[in-house]
C-alpha cells in the first residue's frame, strides 16, 4: 500500500517539526515500518523497482545472484552498501531513536520564546543539526532512512566521503599508498619444517581473493599519479580506510561550542544524542544458496567460510584478510593468538611426555612403595588436638593420595620447569620477530598516533581550559593537583580489594580444615579425605574468584573515570594496571599459598601454631606440590569453562535483548544498516588480552606443579580462536579499523610474567618439591632412596603426646632441627641462586642471538625506503628553475641553458 501526501507536522525526537522537508511516505502491508524518503531524493517508481530488484538478487532469495559472473568479488554490486544512486557508497552510519507520539498530544515549541528553557529532546535536537551540518561543511554526503515501529522511529544517517575528501585527510592521517608489488609473504615456519620433513601439512588452506601485497610510501595528492591503482576512485580505497577517514571526520566535528569542547562522536553517544556509529559489514556472512564461486564471496563471507567456521579449526588464519577487514589493531591480536597457541603445541607435547613418565614409573616410586607396605606400622600423630576427640592413624592411609603425588612431583618435572623458562622467553623473542614482520607488512612498522583528541568524559567534566602547547588551542583541562587525590584514592581502593581477597582467602583456608578433619577421622574416607578438602576448597575459591573478578572489574571502571585521564590510551593503560594487579592476586594468591607458605608454620607436637583457634594446615606425606596441582587445575580450566560458557551465551542473550527492544521481526526484509544494528556493540579486546595474559601466568609460574596446564590452554585456545571470529564476524557491529604496531602494554606484562616465572619455578622446586631432599639423602645414605619415608619423619617430644607417634618434619626429640635441615637449607637456596642465574643468562644469550628484526625484513625495509624516496623525489625545486630559466635570456643556439634531470620513476 502506498500513501500520497504530505502532513503539515510530526513528531521527531518529542518535538513538534514541519514535515515539508519529507516527500513520499510508503508503507508495505507486510510489515508496520514506514520510510520516510526526502524530497530531494526522491526517486521515480522506474528506479524503485530498479532497487527493490537488486536488493532480491543480492539475498539469499532462490534467483540470479550479482556474484554467479566468474572473477573476483565486485564490491560495486553489493547495492545494500550504497546511497540509493547506486554509485556513492555507505561508508558510516550513524542511529538515533525517538517515541511515536501522536501530534495533537504534544505542543508545538514557539521559536520566539527564546527565555523558555530547552527540554532534554530539544538541546539534543539541535546538537544533532548542528552536528550533520558540520558534516556537510566537511564534504561528507548523507542520505537519511526513517524506520517507524509500533512505539518508536528510528533514524539512520548514512555518510559517505567523496573522493576529493578521501585524498585530503588520506594525506593528513599518513596513510599509506602502493608502489609496486611484490610476493606476499605468506610463508611460516611450522610450514617450512613440515616440508622439510615431507610430511603433508593439513593446516595449511587457500583463501581466496588474498590481499595483494605492496612496497608502499605515505600517501600525498601530489604524486597521487605515481600510485598503483589511482585510475579507479571507487575501490581505491578500501572500506576500512574508507570507514577511518569518516570517523576522523565524526571525531573532530563540532555540534556545539569548541571552547566547550563540544565536539565529536563519541561525546555524542555519551550524552545519548545518538546510539549507534559504526561502519556497515560488507554484506551477509552467510553463503548463499545458490551455488557461487568462493571468489565471488564478499570479504565477510570469506572469513566466515575459511576463518570463523567450527570445521576450520586446525587451519591456519587468513591474517592478511581479517586486518583488510577489521583493521591492524584487531589483526595483530588474532595474529598473537594464533602465533602463542602454536607455541602451545610443543610445550604441551613435552608436558604430556612428562606427565606420562611419572604415570609409568609410579611403581618405581621407593618412598611410595615403603608408605603403602602395611608390615611399616608408622602411627602418625592426630591431625588436631586429642582432647576434641581426634584420633592417631597409619600412614598406609593415605597410600593413594601419595602416588597420586608422585605424577606432579617427580625428576621429570624440574625438567619440564627449566623448558618452560626458556620456552617463554623465547616465544617472546619469536613473537617480537613475528609482530616485526607483520608490522612492516600491514605498513604499521613505523606507526605513531597522532596526538590524541581529550575522551568525551574527560571534556565534560573539566572545570577549567588551558592551551594544549601542541596545538595551540584551548581544550578542558583537569589540574594535576586534583587528580593526585583521586589516584590515592584509587590506589587506597585497590588496597581494599585486594586486602578482601586475603580475607576470603584465610575464609577458605579454614573451610578446609574444618572439612578435612571430619573426613579424616573416618577410615572410609581417610584414603581420600585431603583429596575432597581441596577439591571443594578449591571449588568455592573459584567461585569467589570469579565473583570479584566482576565486581572489582566495574569498580576499576569507575575509578578510572573518576581519576580524568585525558586521553583514551592514558585511560586504557591505567585501567589495565589496576585490572591486572588485582586479577593477579585474584587469580594467584591462594596458589602462591599452598605452593609458598602452606606447611611452612605448623610446629610440632605441643608447640603446633594456631589461627582463630584452629591449628595451621600442614602438607601430606606426598607434599604440597599435589595440592597445588589440584588448585591450579580447578581454578584455570574452571576458569576456561566459565569464560568461554559465557562468550558463547552472553552475545545471544544481548543480541536478543536488543532486538526484542527495538521490536524488530525476523521475517520482515530489511536493509544492510537495519541489519547490523540488530547486531551488539563491539566491546574491543581489553578482556580478550587479559584472559590470555592470565593464561600465560598459569602455564609459566607454577608449571612445575601442573606439566598438563599448556596441554588444557593449547584446547581452550583452539575454542577462543573460533568464539572470537564468530564474534567478531557474524554477532558484533563493524568495529572502526584502528591501526597498531604491536600488542601495546600486554606485551611488558608478559615479559614481566616470565621473568616472575623463572623465578616461581626455582622457589617451587627448591623448598615445594621434594627433589632437592630425595637428592640430598641419596647423596648422603642410600642412592635407591630406601628408607627415606622413615627418615621424614620425625618422634613426638616426649611427654607431650599421650602416645608416641610420628610427624612429618626434619626434627629430633627434643624438636629441634637437625642438621640434614639445615643442610638442605643451604642447597636449597643455593639451587635457586644457580637456577635462576642460569636461566637468566641463558635468556639473555637468547635475546642477542635472536634479532628483533629478521635479516630479510632489514633488506626489503631499505628497498622500500629507496623505492619511496625516488617516487616521491619533490619536483617543486626543479619547477621554481624552469621558470626561473624562462625569465633569463637563451644562449645563442637558442636553447636553454637549465637541464632537467629525467623524473627516476
Amino acid at each position: 500500500m502506498s500513501l500520497r501526501g504530505k502532513p503539515e507536522k510530526g513528531i521527531i525526537n518529542g518535538v513538534a517539526v514541519p514535515m515539508e522537508d519529507y516527500g513520499t511516505i510508503s508503507t508495505n502491508s507486510g510489515d508496520d515500518k514506514v520510510n520516510f524518503i526526502r524530497e530531494d531524493e526522491l526517486l521515480t517508481s522506474e528506479d524503485e523497482h530498479t532497487i527493490k530488484s537488486e536488493r532480491m538478487i543480492s539475498s539469499d532469495d532462490e534467483g540470479p545472484a550479482p556474484h554467479d559472473n566468474v572473477g573476483k568479488y565486485d564490491p560495486t554490486l553489493d547495492k545494500g552498501s550504497y546511497f540509493r544512486d547506486g554509485k556513492r557508497k555507505i561508508d558510516f552510519v550513524l542511529v538515533y531513536e525517538d517515541k511515536v507520539e501522536k501530534p495533537e498530544k504534544k505542543k508545538t515549541a514557539d521559536p520566539a520564546d527564546k527565555k523558555r528553557k530547552l527540554s532534554e529532546d530539544e538541546r539534543k535536537e539541535i546538537w544533532r543539526q548542528k552536528f550533520l551540518k558540520n558534516l556537510k561543511k566537511a564534504g561528507l554526503d548523507m542520505e537519511e532512512e526513517v524506520v517507524q515501529g509500533e512505539k518508536k522511529m528510528i533514524f539512520y544517517i548514512k555518510l559517505s566521503a567523496p573522493w576529493d575528501v578521501l585524498c585530503v585527510y588520506a594525506e593528513d592521517l599518513s596513510m599509506r599508498a602502493p608502489l609496486q608489488a611484490h610476493p606476499n609473504p605468506s610463508s611460516n615456519w611450522s610450514g617450512k619444517i613440515l616440508e622439510t620433513l615431507r610430511i603433508p601439512n593439513i593446516m595449511d588452506q587457500e583463501v581466496p581473493n588474498t590481499p595483494l601485497d605492496y612496497y608502499t610510501c605515505t600517501f600525498k595528492r601530489s604524486k597521487l599519479d605515481r600510485f598503483l591503482g589511482n585510475e579507479n576512485h571507487d575501490t581505491y580505497f578500501s572500506s576500512t580506510q574508507r570507514s577511518r577517514v569518516v570517523w576522523e571526520i565524526l571525531s573532530t566535528s563540532a555540534y556545539g561550542k569548541r571552547k566547550r569542547a563540544e565536539i565529536g562522536i563519541e561525546r555524542l553517544l555519551e550524552e545519548g544524542v545518538y546510539e549507534a556509529a559504526f561502519p556497515l559489514h560488507d554484506g551477509p556472512y552467510e553463503k548463499p544458496k545458490h551455488y557461487v564461486s568462493d571468489e565471488c564471496l564478499n570479504p565477510r563471507q570469506i572469513l566466515q567460510e575459511y576463518w570463523a567456521r567450527w570445521g576450520k579449526w586446525y587451519k591456519y588464519q587468513p591474517l592478511d584478510h581479517i586486518r583488510d577487514y577489521f583493521g591492524e589493531k584487531i589483526g595483530i591480536y588474532f595474529a598473537w593468538l594464533g602465533f602463542y597457541t602454536a607455541w602451545l603445541l610443543p610445550s604441551s607435547i613435552v608436558g604430556l611426555l612428562v606427565f606420562m613418565y611419572g604415570l609409568f614409573s609410579m611403581g618405581a616410586n621407593t618412598p611410595a612403595n615403603e608408605l603403602c607396605d602395611p608390615s611399616n606400622d608408622f602411627m602418625m600423630c592426630p591431625r588436631c588436638d586429642e582432647h576434641i576427640g581426634c584420633q592417631y592413624w597409619n600412614l598406609s592411609d593415605v597410600c593413594l593420595y601419595t602416588k597420586i603425588g608422585y605424577l606432579f612431583d617427580h625428576p621429570g618435572t624440574v625438567f619440564y620447569a627449566v623448558f618452560m623458562s626458556f620456552w617463554a622467553v623465547t616465544f617472546l623473542e619469536y613473537w617480537k620477530r613475528k609482530n616485526a614482520s607483520l608490522a612492516h607488512h600491514w605498513d604499521c612498522l613505523e606507526f605513531e598516533e597522532e596526538e590524541e583528541r581529550p575522551r568525551p568524559q574527560y571534556t565534560v567534566l573539566c572545570p577549567t581550559y588551558e592551551k594544549n602547547p601542541i596545538t595551540g588551542i584551548k581544550e578542558p583541562y583537569f589540574p594535576e593537583r586534583d587528580r593526585l587525590p583521586r589516584i590515592i584514592s584509587g590506589a587506597a581502593a585497590i588496597i581494599i580489594m585486594i586486602v578482601l581477597v586475603l580475607i576470603f582467602i584465610i575464609a577458605v583456608i579454614m573451610y578446609r580444615v574444618l572439612v578435612s578433619i571430619p573426613l579424616f577421622q573416618s577410615k572410609a574416607f581417610r584414603p581420600r579425605a585431603e583429596m575432597i578438602a581441596s577439591m571443594t576448597s578449591a571449588v568455592v575459591n573459584l567461585i569467589l574468584i570469579m565473583v570479584l573478578s566482576k565486581v572489582y572489574e566495574k569498580l576499576a571502571y569507575k575509578l578510572t573515570q573518576w581519576e580524568m585521564h585525558r586521553t583514551q590510551t592514558e585511560f586504557e593503560d591505567q585501567l589495565t594496571f589496576k585490572v591486572f594487579i588485582f586479577q593477579f592476586v585474584n587469580f594467584y594468591s591462594s596458589i602462591f599459598y599452598i605452593g609458598f607458605f602452606k606447611g611452612r608454620f605448623v610446629g610440632y607436637p605441643g608447640h603446633y601454631n594456631t589461627l582463630f583457634g584452629l591449628r595451621n594446615e600442614e602438607c601430606n606425606q606426598a607434599g604440597c606440590l599435589v595440592e597445588l596441582a589440584q588448585q591450579l587445575g580447578v581454578i584455570m580450566i574452571g576458569k576456561q569453562v566459565i569464560n568461554n560458557a559465557q562468550e558463547i551465551l552472553v552475545p545471544k542473550l544481548k543480541a536478543w535483548l536488543h532486538q526484542r527492544k527495538l521490536g524488530s521481526g525476523k521475517n520482515v526484509e530489511k536493509a544492510r544498516w537495519e541489519e547490523d544494528y540488530e547486531l551488539i556493540e563491539n566491546e574491543g579486546l581489553f578482556q580478550e588480552y587479559l584472559e590470555m595474559v592470565l593464561q600465560f601466568g598459569f602455564i609459566t609460574i607454577f608449571v612445575a606443579a601442573f606439566p598438563l596446564a599448556p596441554l588444557f590452554a593449547l584446547m581452550n585456545n583452539w575454542i577462543e580462536i573460533r568464539l572470537d571470529a564468530q564474534k567478531f564476524v557474524t554477532e558484533t557491529r563493524r568495529p572502526v579499523a584502528e591501526r597498531a604496531q604491536d600488542i601495546g602494554v600486554w606485551f611488558s606484562i608478559l615479559d614481566g610474567l616470565a621473568q616472575l616465572a623463572v623465578i616461581s619455578n626455582a622457589f617451587l622446586i627448591a623448598f615445594t618439591s621434594e627433589f632437592l631432599p630425595r637428592l640430598l639423602y641419596k647423596y648422603q645414605y642410600n642412592w635407591d632412596l630406601t628408607g627415606y619415608t622413615n627418615f621424614t619423619l620425625a618422634f613426638s617430644p616426649n611427654g607431650t603426646m599421650r602416645h608416641e607417634c610420628r610427624y612429618r618434619d626434619f626434627r629430633d626429640k627434643d624438636g629441634k632441627y637437625t642438621m640434614f635441615f639445615w643442610h638442605l637449607i643451604a642447597i636449597r637456596l643455593a639451587f635457586v641462586i644457580v637456577f635462576e642465574h642460569v636461566v637468566f643468562g641463558i635468556c639473555r644469550l637468547i635475546d642477542v642471538l635472536v634479532p628483533d628484526v629478521p635479516e630479510v625484513l632489514e633488506l626489503k625495509i631499505k628497498r622500500e625506503r629507496y623505492l619511496a624516496k625516488q617516487a616521491l623525489a619533490d619536483t617543486d625545486a626543479i619547477m621554481v628553475l624552469a621558470r626561473r630559466d624562462e625569465e633569463e635570456p637563451e644562449d645563442k643556439n637558442g636553447q636553454d641553458t637549465l637541464q632537467v634531470p629525467q623524473d627516476p620513476v
